[in-house]
């Protein structure tokens, strides 16, 4: 076979901004092309390997033999091994063999910026192109109101090698496959968003996905790119949006990984104390190197223009943030400044969001950071991070501790239950009920309700009530909706077989009727991020375990009173006061027989009148359902 050819794709501007770090578009320069040289059909070859003494590419086409096809090496001090292998095309499995001059050490490595991976537990990368031609023009042109931050946005969090599998063939869904059946799932379910848990390609499956060695290659486990860029193609044609897991935070130690890549700390940190994640037992990347800055936003970037993802939840945040996240003192080493935090990430995940928001403007970055760090979704221009918006880890933390509790004792927790909102709108808050809250003996979010079978589905509907009604965007993890009673298990399949049991039906149409409520009511959704979207009446009410709040959009005359009994005791002629003279009629009840529930409604319009109450002139009396949620809206 023919040797490396001389050729490149970089020019000196490319070089230029790899290494000042202001490079986003790696994947268009790095990793494998198929192209055309003299006549020739073969395919390029660049990796980024600076300690390197030579770089070979191997594979079935040279026997696995290193020093066949050996890549020559850029004269601009860039560490850049590049070069053009003749008949070399599409499908190709190959690695790179370095040599390197770091004392004798030699690796073989998956190349970094491959598009497509081997299945695991092999680990060699594939040459690959595809053609895909999307139909998602409409939603693409249309997607900036979707993702609006005053527009509905409920997700449906899922991870696709256990949402469902195919029992008689005991084996995953393929791309194809969830294109039909999680699709048609979601939007029955009236979700407006999938977050899928990392599909990049990952080597182990017990880290979920969240130990990334291919981080441009959709997992193989499910199909080939093409395959997953028609899922996200199926669920944009069914107006459903699509945020993708991503994980600039770590990465494995495995050997055809990004660690100790040429020999060399190239990736990750030098110092353990920055270097190494103790808890994940993975290496964290040197975000105080241009290249490898460049090599993540390149990556965000990539995921985007791609395969049309409409948002990144961005994993670990809080992690990435502070020098001694999980450290005891002498196991970290302050800034410059003597603080905590780490300056490095600090600036990176500005940059981060300046240019995916650039050049993306109609997306969502979304980050899990569960620490009080200030201005997380705040504009990078007034001092902020940049993110569109921050898991509400706290509201998450304190709802179930709350819900978890006997309503005999729950006057003795009110300001369990209210407390988020001293807070809520210091962020663009995203409320969420993750898949991090019903694994490890946590139990799912139904067995963590207290009392019989009954209360506990009241309980829980309660819960999704206050969930919809309280300020904020919405997350729930898959097998939530219909009351999975089992923690979550990464090898099995959701007990979709509960669904012939009443008790989870009714749950599963109850949180689609919320959703379509969400979707349907703007006062829910609009000034979601705002103070001026969120009125008490009473949070105080103790005694009675009951909260009365007011959700106002744009119109005022669109505004909703909810009101949430959270004792399974009815009260009738419960009064509370009301801005207006007006009449209020009930538009939901989580108690709807339809839904489980006892069937405590109020039928009839209910008129106010002039009795001062809760701070009000007027009020109305009402009947709340046990462990119930009632929507009213003004008439």
């Amino acid at each position: 076979m023919a040797q490396v050819k001389p050729y490149s794709l970089f020019t000196e501007l490319d070089i230029y901004l790899f290494k000042s770090g202001t490079h986003y578009r790696l994947y268009e320069k790095f990793g494998s092309h198929l192209t055309i040289i003299d006549g020739i059909e073969g395919t390029y070859f660049s990796v980024w390997a600076p300690s390197a003494k030579s770089v070979s590419v191997i594979g079935d086409f040279n026997y696995w033999k290193a020093g066949d096809h050996q890549l020559n090496v850029r004269w601009d001090s860039s560490g850049i091994w590049e070069g053009f292998i003749p008949l070399i095309g599409k499908g190709t499995v190959y690695k790179y063999h370095i040599e390197s001059y770091n004392g004798s050490i030699t690796t073989e490595k998956a190349d970094p910026y491959a598009r497509r991976c081997e299945h695991p537990p092999k680990t060699a990368s594939i040459v690959w192109h595809d053609n895909y031609r999307w139909k998602d023009e409409d939603w693409m042109k249309k997607r900036k109101k979707h993702n609006a931050i005053d527009a509905p946005f409920s997700v449906y969090e899922v991870h696709l090698g256990s949402w469902k599998k195919h029992l008689e063939e005991d084996r995953f869904l393929s791309y194809f496959e969830l294109a039909d059946n999680l699709v048609n799932y979601v939007k029955e379910m009236n979700f407006t968003h999938v977050e899928l848990m990392p599909v990049m390609e990952h080597p182990y499956d017990p880290s979920w996905g969240y130990q990334l060695t291919g981080y441009f290659a959709p997992t193989s486990r499910f199909g080939y790119p093409e395959e997953f860029k028609y899922l996200v193609d199926k669920l944009h044609q069914n107006d459903i949006g699509i945020i993708l897991d991503w994980v600039p935070s770590h990465f494995p130690e495995d050997a055809h990984g990004l660690g100790f890549f040429d020999g060399s700390h190239l990736y990750e940190h030098p110092d353990r104390r920055k270097g190494y994640h103790q808890d994940w037992k993975s290496l964290i990347f040197n975000y105080e190197r241009n290249e490898v800055r460049a090599f993540l936003i390149s990556n965000a970037i990539f995921w985007m223009e791609q395969f049309h993802a409409d948002g990144l939840r961005v994993d670990a945040v809080a992690s990435m943030l502070f020098l001694d996240y999980s450290r005891e003192e002498g196991e970290w080493e302050p800034n410059m400044y003597g603080g905590r935090e780490n300056l490095a990430v600090i600036s990176f995940l500005k940059e981060l969001n300046k240019e995916v928001y650039r050049s993306f403007p109609d997306v969502q970055t979304i980050a899990e950071e569960s620490t009080a760090f200030p201005m997380v979704s705040k504009p990078v221009f007034s001092g902020g991070l940049g993110f569109g918006m921050k898991w509400m880890m706290g509201w998450m933390h304190d709802t179930l501790e709350y819900f978890g509790k006997d309503p005999i004792h729950r006057k003795y927790h009110q300001n369990d239950i209210t407390f988020s909102l001293a807070y809520a709108f210091t962020e663009n808050f995203m409320l969420p009920l993750s898949h991090d809250e019903v694994v490890y003996g946590k139990n799912s979010i139904l067995g963590r309700m207290p009392g019989d079978e009954w209360q506990r589905f009241a309980n829980l509907r309660l819960l999704y009530g206050y969930m919809f009604t309280h300020p904020g965007t919405k997350l729930l993890f898959m097998g939530g909706e219909f009351g999975q009673y089992n923690e979550w298990d990464f090898q099995k399949s959701l007990d979709w077989n509960l669904l012939e049991f009443e008790p989870h039906k009714n749950l599963q149409n109850y949180y689609k009727a919320l959703n379509k409520l969400y979707k349907t009511t703007p006062a829910l959704y609009e000034k979601g991020f705002s103070g001026e979207g969120f009125e008490w009446i009473s949070y105080d009410d103790h005694e009675n375990c009951v909260l009365s709040y007011i959700r106002k959009g744009y119109d005022s005359k669109y505004n909703v009173i909810v009101v949430c009994n959270l004792t399974p005791t009815i009260r009738e002629n419960y009064k509370i006061g009301v801005p207006i003279k007006s009449k209020i009629k009930e538009i939901f009840n989580s108690d709807a027989k339809d839904f489980g529930g006892s069937g405590v409604i109020n039928k009839k319009q209910i008129a106010a009148k002039k009795d001062p109450w809760n701070g009000r002139d007027f009020s109305v009396e009402i009947t709340l359902p046990p462990l119930g949620m009632v929507v009213f809206q003004f008439k």
